[in-house]
């Protein structure tokens, strides 16, 4: 933290209840000009309930809220944004059916009127131009036709657009969960520029390194109290996960010629050729088979092909067997928002559940009790909407859904999106003790490390394979160098 530096929001005594559940306990947190916290925690421990109400998207039972040394007694987003707090929240909130610009000019009440439209498409263009060189979007472009990964590049991009109105605090939510390795970089660095001129930011991430490389202080909460407030560069990986109250972080698990057993059936089978690159892909029973690559070239796409292609033979592409598939884009593509927690999880599952006509649903409340446990979701009450939850444990039951299933194949579309250390290293595995059962898994992820735990990962470039690299020799200098070469004809 900077000497002397002025107090920009500070929050005492924040309590908020949803019903029985205490998100939030008694807490106190202040940003100061010029710095950037990582604040941490397990899923559930009251970070994105902290942080909307500071920007005024919720509402605290108790508790004060002060800007600039100026107590707020009527705090809405309106009134944050006045004040030059915005916020990037975990879960998506442009606009589909808009463009860009248009989604612009949503949250810029500085650019309505004449000249407005044409004012938020240069504004938005050049934040994206300096966040993201190269990002390849255009002011035009409507929102919902974009990967889930350009529309969080919008929403960083007009969180940090400059207009008439003040920017003092830019909260982020989980702002590289959708973003490959180097545009995750890009922005990270544009963070650092931005608190160098004198701009606050929150830093909410899952990956402690982000947090230790990017932050000046780091805040550490537990159960909806802050339980640690200490500078980044007295920390480490061990000492924010035994502070969250997580275990130590695991040992990496490598892979093996002999764990992915040659002998094994092939079950997933996409040819080489010009639609999909000159390597093709193949995966064994039992082998996790990892798809790497700058976002958005071809990775989700080749995990939709597979999952339409279960259990046929065509000409190019073979998937021998049931598929499951865990999503993510969790709100477009997972989680079904008016069911509960239970039907959430149990809905792939219902061929096992029938009991004559029926679904018998002592057997469905069962199933969805025994993967609560075994993937550790937050909650006491599986009849609660799914909406209840975090996104974090959103996704877990995303993840519960896939493997209470009898599918053999599972498919998983950067599955770890918002979900905390500990929770991930129990599911590294809980995917390694199925494959060794049997499973196969194809694992598209943005997070270089996790393509530790698979036996071979294939590097996509505009839309094909341009490399397939077996673990032995998986770096992330090949991974890059790869995703940037010239593809392979």
């Amino acid at each position: 933290m900077k000497e002397a530096a002025r107090s920009v929001a500070r929050l005492d005594g924040v309590k908020k209840s949803f019903g029985a559940v205490r998100a939030l306990d008694g807490v106190d947190f202040a940003v100061h000009s010029g710095e950037c916290i990582g604040l941490v925690g397990h899923n559930g421990a009251g970070k994105s309930t902290l942080m909307n109400i500071l920007a005024g998207t919720g509402t605290p039972d108790t508790g004060q809220i002060t800007i600039d040394d100026a107590v707020q007694t009527a705090w809405t987003i309106q009134r944050a944004r006045a004040l030059g707090v915005r916020c990037v929240f975990q879960e998506l909130s442009l606009c589909p059916n808009l463009s860009v610009a248009e989604n612009t000019r949503v949250s810029h009440g500085a650019l309505n009127g004449w000249g407005g439209a044409r004012r938020a498409a240069n504004l938005i263009r050049a934040s994206l131009d300096e966040i993201f060189p190269g990002h390849g979007i255009s002011p035009q472009d409507i929102v919902g036709d974009l990967a889930i990964g350009q529309r969080q590049m919008v929403e960083v991009a007009r969180a940090f657009t400059v207009t008439d109105d003040p920017l003092h605090l830019v909260i982020l939510d989980e702002p590289t969960s959708s973003l490959d390795a180097e545009t995750a970089r890009q922005l990270l660095a544009h963070v650092r520029r931005a608190v160098s001129a004198g701009i606050s930011c929150i830093l909410i991430s899952h990956i402690l390194g982000e947090i230790l490389e990017t932050s000046d202080r780091v805040i550490v909460m537990r159960d909806g109290k802050v339980v640690a407030d200490a500078a980044s560069a007295g920390l480490t990986r061990d000492s924010l996960v035994a502070a969250m109250g997580g275990a130590r972080l695991h040992d990496k698990t490598s892979r093996t010629a002999a764990q992915a057993t040659e002998a094994q059936p092939i079950v997933v089978s996409v040819q080489a050729g010009a639609a999909h690159g000159a390597t093709g892909l193949q995966a064994r029973r039992g082998e996790i088979i990892g798809l790497a690559g700058l976002a958005g070239h071809g990775q989700t796409r080749m995990l939709m092909e597979l999952f339409e292609a279960a259990g046929t033979k065509g000409k190019t592409v073979e998937v021998a067997g049931a598929v499951a598939l865990v999503a993510g884009d969790r709100q477009t593509d997972g989680i079904f928002p008016l069911w509960s927690i239970a039907k959430n999880i149990s809905v792939r599952s219902l061929n096992t559940l029938r009991r004559g006509l029926f679904i018998a649903s002592d057997q469905e409340a069962a199933l969805a009790s025994v993967w609560r446990d075994r993937i550790g979701i937050r909650t006491d009450n599986l009849d609660n909407n799914i909406l209840s939850l975090s996104g974090g444990n959103q996704q877990k039951a995303l993840f519960a859904r896939a493997l209470a299933s009898d599918a053999q194949i599972i498919l998983m579309d950067d599955p770890m999106r918002g979900v905390d250390i500990g929770t991930k290293l129990d599911v590294y595995d809980l995917i390694r003790t199925e494959a060794q059962n049997g499973r196969t898994f194809l694992w598209y992820t943005t997070e270089t490390d996790e393509l530790d735990n698979c036996d071979r990962v294939y590097v996509f470039r505009n839309g094909r394979i341009v490399a397939a690299l077996d673990h032995s020799e998986l770096t992330e200098e090949k991974i890059i160098h790869s995703s940037f070469a010239e593809a392979i004809s």
